[in-house]
Formats: C-alpha cells, structure tokens, sequence
C-alpha cells in the first residue's frame, strides 16, 4: 500500500463548514489530489485532555462545540463511521505514552467542519487524537513520531488547527487581512517548516513577540507539531490555502508527501 501523505489544515471558522469560499474549495482540491484513505486519524486544535485518548466507537457523534452561529450550523451532520480497529492498533504502537480508548467524545468541528468538504459522503472512517494539554511542544513532536506506521497502512493523518490563532485581536471588519505581526510570524513559521527547523517550532512561544502574539495558547498550534513530527526524510513540503483573515488568523495549510 502507498504511504498517505500528511496534513497539516488551518480551520478557521466553524462557519467553514457550511459556506463556499477559496478555503473550502483548498480542502477539496487537496482530496482529490491524494488517493483515498482507508480510515482518517485527526488531531484536532478542540479536543485537549489530561493525558491522550484515541476515539474508539463504530460511530462517533458530530459535535456542536460553539455557540452563538445560525442554527442551519448545529443541524449539520457528518455521519462518518469511527475505526476501533485502527483506535486499537494507534494504542498498540505508541510506547512513548499510554494511550487511552475513548468512548464518549466522537468528531469535533476542527475535524468534521473540514472532513465533510474533503470526503462529503462520510464514506471514510475518521478518529481523533486528543492534546494532552499538560504537556509541551516537544512531547507532541515526539510522539507523533510512533504514529508512523498508520501512514503505511492506508491512514490520512490530519492536524486540524490554525498556526496564528489570536482570538482577542480578531479584527471582524477586515476579513480579508492579516496584522503585520500576523503576516510576520505566519512567514517564519513557513520557513521553519521548510527548513525543518524544528527546535524552534517546539518552542514558539520563546521566540519574538510576534510569534507570542500568533500563538497565545498552543492548541491551535500543536496539530502542527504532529504533522512535522511525522514527516520523514525526503518528503515534498508545499502550502495551500495560505492567507491570513480577520487580522489574526492564519488558513495557512500544509501538505507532505
């Protein structure tokens, strides 16, 4: 079986989900670019726990988890089956952590709002990968490194976040913009990526200003540490959907392989 590539989305706004806008049709663009996955592992910017879970159940529950959006938002649906076969095997593999089974959460909007453009019939199997949100960049970088093997086995490995992600600066009158430090620290964080600097992506925080101001919490940052985490020697890097909105997010996204 052909190795999968690597996916790296800047998910922006749940309201992705239901409109038709160039991020939307990335998502599309990128799905078809790559051959159809056996099941789908996702490492969403929304599903941050103590210590990490896999999610488990033949069929997970599309989560609503925002509030104040229009109601034709929280009728969405994306009814994609889960694998706890892969769930089992994920748990299996990593030695670097114990991995635990999950049976309650089901698919966030980090994960469905972007999934349910890429694969629209819900015909591939998708589970999700918690954040273990007491740890640092490194402990992500590393264990991702023990997931790789699903990658041979036919499954599309996704980080879902946003690499600037400042919610308080969101400038809602200017959707089509990025602050200096905004279009500053996604252009660093670019290069770092292409020169695999990884050191420095494992530390963001400790970096510039502006690099603080694109990543003031990390979970929106972290599923990106998963992605470059499992990159192996020799794999193409090439960016989509790369533009900042709102000021202060960045839809930047990335593919390996």
């Amino acid at each position: 079986m052909t190795k999968t590539p690597l996916l790296f989305v800047g998910h922006g706004s749940p309201m992705n989900a239901i409109e038709e806008n160039r991020f939307v049709a990335g998502w599309r663009e990128i799905a078809l670019s790559v051959v159809k996955p056996v099941a789908i592992l996702c490492i969403s910017a929304h599903w941050e726990t103590k210590g990490t879970f896999v999610t488990a159940m033949q069929n997970p529950k599309t989560i609503h988890d925002f509030g104040g959006f229009p109601k034709e938002l929280y009728n969405i649906q994306y009814p994609a089956p889960g694998s706890p076969e892969f769930a089992k095997e994920t748990k299996k593999l990593v030695k670097f952590t114990n991995i635990e089974l999950d049976q309650e959460w089901g698919l966030d909007h980090g994960c469905w709002s972007v999934i349910r453009h890429m694969y629209p019939l819900a015909d591939v199997p998708v589970f999700q990968m918690s954040l273990d949100y007491y740890q640092q960049g490194r402990y992500h970088f590393d264990l991702a490194g023990e997931l790789r093997l699903l990658r041979e086995r036919g499954v599309l490995i996704i980080g879902s976040g946003n690499i600037v992600h400042n919610l308080r600066m969101v400038d809602w009158n200017n959707p089509e913009s990025g602050y200096d430090w905004a279009l500053e620290a996604n252009e660093g964080i670019k290069d770092m990526i292409v020169t695999q600097d990884y050191d420095k992506l494992t530390r963001i925080k400790e970096l510039s200003q502006a690099y603080r101001l694109a990543v003031p919490t990390p979970e929106h940052f972290n599923p990106l540490l998963y992605i470059m985490g499992l990159k192996e020697k020799g794999e193409d890097i090439s960016f989509f959907n790369d533009a900042l909105v709102m000021g202060s997010i960045a839809m930047t996204s990335v593919k390996i392989g």
